[in-house]
């Protein structure tokens, strides 16, 4: 078996570094071939993935946070490889491996992603690129993006947290129109949530009811609400029980559309998103992750 690794050496704390020999020495053991990556720009990725026989791979491991992984996924559905994906969840939030409850420690994932389980999994699109957990608008759904690197490697997810808190007093609703056969509405909006997967910025139960593998999108849309509610709901995301609120409408779907005429920020997994409108659908069993059992 032929395995390409591909890992971000500044993702998270910058330690998945010190574990390359041991995983090359594991990978050996089981006598299988393991090619090292070294991520610098997606650029860069994109011209190592053109030149190398990408399908003579068996499986392809991505050590990184939501953002590394997100841009591999993308790298790699472009030129249409439906190799095996096992993920090393050594970056800030890892929202997208939380999922799978992968372990924290490199010699335990070693371990799982030397195995033969898998869990197919649906994507989300939004204009055309591809993301694994969530697409978002709004105020505050950039904060990853403007977090810097060195404090987030300092302070793990609680580095989004402070930079959150920092933005919130420039936060104020936005007029938005959002299409789709569950929902049409137009509605004042703090930021909308379209998830995937189940947790988001560090918040493990932003969609309690999302699952991988049901072919359908969890939109959470955060409306106007007084200042003081603010708080309150807050505490209702920690708890999974902002679906609730009167603040919050929820549905799930298959497709969406949403445009805005302000001038506000779009993310996917992390990373900068789109200008409006966004159109966003889901492709259902588009990839398979390497996970502890099927």
């Amino acid at each position: 078996m032929q395995i390409l690794l591909i890992y971000n050496p500044l993702a998270g704390n910058g330690s998945f570094n010190n574990h390359l020999d041991s995983i090359i020495e594991a990978v050996q053991n089981k006598g299988y071939y393991l090619v090292p990556y070294r991520i610098s720009t997606t650029e860069a990725l994109e011209k190592m993935v053109s030149l190398v026989d990408i399908n003579s791979f068996n499986r392809i491991w991505i050590a990184g946070g939501d953002g590394t992984i997100h841009q591999v996924v993308n790298v790699l559905f472009r030129y249409d490889c439906q190799i095996p994906v096992g993920i090393y969840p050594v970056g800030t939030a890892n929202d997208f491996a939380r999922y799978f409850h992968f372990p924290e420690r490199i010699p335990e994932m070693t371990e799982i992603l030397l195995q033969d389980y898998f869990t197919v999994c649906d994507i989300g699109v939004a204009n055309g690129r591809y993301f694994l957990n969530v697409a978002s608008l709004g105020f505050l759904i950039d904060v990853s993006q403007k977090t810097p690197k060195r404090i987030k490697q300092s302070f793990g997810t609680l580095a989004y947290y402070l930079k959150g808190v920092e933005e919130f007093a420039n936060m104020k609703p936005v007029k938005v129109s959002i299409r789709s056969r569950e929902a049409n509405r137009d509605d004042e909006v703090y930021f909308i949530l379209i998830m995937n997967g189940k947790s988001a910025g560090g918040f493990k139960r932003i969609a309690p009811l999302a699952s991988i593998s049901d072919g359908l999108l969890d939109v959470y849309i955060f409306k106007q609400c007084p200042v003081l509610e603010l708080i309150p709901l807050v505490i209702k995301v920690a708890n999974g029980e902002h679906a609730e609120s009167p603040y919050v409408d929820y549905f799930q779907t298959a497709e969406l559309t949403i445009n805005c005429q302000e001038t506000i920020g779009t993310d996917l997994d992390g990373e900068k998103g789109f200008n409006f409108p966004l159109r966003v659908t889901v492709e259902p069993a588009k990839l398979k992750v390497i996970t502890r059992e099927n």
